[in-house]
């Protein structure tokens, strides 16, 4: 059996007594000054700056159409809603999340290759890149629940053992985003602060934060605090969008209470240089299917 790496020193404490918040060790940017690649110089500045870059249209409709068709498929199959990786709603009995879509399914894997996708991850995190986790987000209306304010590098950073900011998310609209049906929503440059969360990892957390998050939750006066020094930014657009953002950015979604889906595929990437290590505060990883464990394979 292949075990990760030993730790490494925790530049970012978390699931202590209390809350802390540490400033940022790391780049949000990693490529060099100048460096090729497909986002232009302004729009980088803007992702450093912000924390996300927002795109009008990074596939195209009949593309949308496809992997929309692939996203009904798999939660329409019972192998795949029986599967440990598909995550249900507690209420509805609805698929929720399936995980790993990359490997269920070709047609995301071949997402996860497209050159409009991984090249935006390369030139961000400055290197060859592996995929840390991919999912469908199904978010169906009429009471889909939402995912509550948190960051993602500290659940990454707790429980999966990525020791450095060197990770980037992809979310790609497959269905409309109104400003109604449960959209993605930012803090606009809290990317620039860890916010190191009180209370142990319970065993087996994943089973639970999956449907419904509490541990790694920030206080109410954290999130006030943070709202009030960034604002919140909520993030609308056609079938086709997507929005790139920094694994330490404060964001979450509200509950889906519209007659209207909001699904996405979501993808994120973490650089060669930054694989996962035993997690900084939890007792075991996370499931392979959850955050990936080596070998670490690149995108080609």
């Amino acid at each position: 059996m292949t075990t990760a790496p030993e730790r490494t020193t925790d530049l970012y404490p978390t699931r202590g007594t209390t809350e802390v918040t540490t400033q940022r060790q790391d780049p949000v940017v990693w490529s060099d000054p100048g460096a090729p690649g497909p986002i232009d110089p302004t729009d980088l500045g803007n992702y450093e700056r912000d924390g996300f870059l927002a795109i009008d249209q990074l596939i195209t409709p009949d593309e949308v159409e496809t992997y929309r068709a692939e996203l009904d498929r798999l939660i329409a199959d019972p192998a795949v809603r029986a599967d440990e990786r598909s995550i249900i709603e507690p209420k509805s009995q609805k698929v929720r999340s399936v995980f790993e879509v990359h490997r269920l399914s070709e047609v995301f894997a071949g997402l996860v290759r497209d050159p409009r996708v991984v090249d935006r991850a390369r030139q961000i995190l400055g290197s060859d890149v592996y995929v840390h986790q991919s999912r469908i987000n199904v978010k169906p209306g009429f009471g889909a629940s939402g995912f509550y304010w948190h960051s993602d590098f500290e659940t990454w950073h707790a429980e999966d053992g990525l020791a450095n900011m060197r990770t980037v998310s992809v979310s790609i609209a497959l269905t409309e985003n109104y400003d109604t049906n449960g959209g993605l929503m930012i803090m606009p440059g809290s990317h620039r602060t860890f916010l190191g969360c009180a209370g142990e990892t319970p065993k087996d957390n994943y089973k639970q934060s999956l449907k419904m998050q509490d541990a790694g939750t920030p206080s109410d006066e954290a999130l006030t605090g943070f709202a009030e020094r960034h604002g919140i930014k909520l993030f609308t657009g056609p079938a086709g969008s997507a929005t790139w953002f920094d694994c330490n950015c404060m964001h979450g979604s509200g509950d889906n209470i519209t007659p209207f889906p909001r699904s996405n595929v979501f993808i994120v990437f973490n650089s060669m240089e930054n694989p996962a290590v035993e997690p900084f505060a939890a007792p075991v990883p996370r499931p392979s299917f959850i955050g990936a464990r080596a070998p670490f394979t690149p995108v080609k």
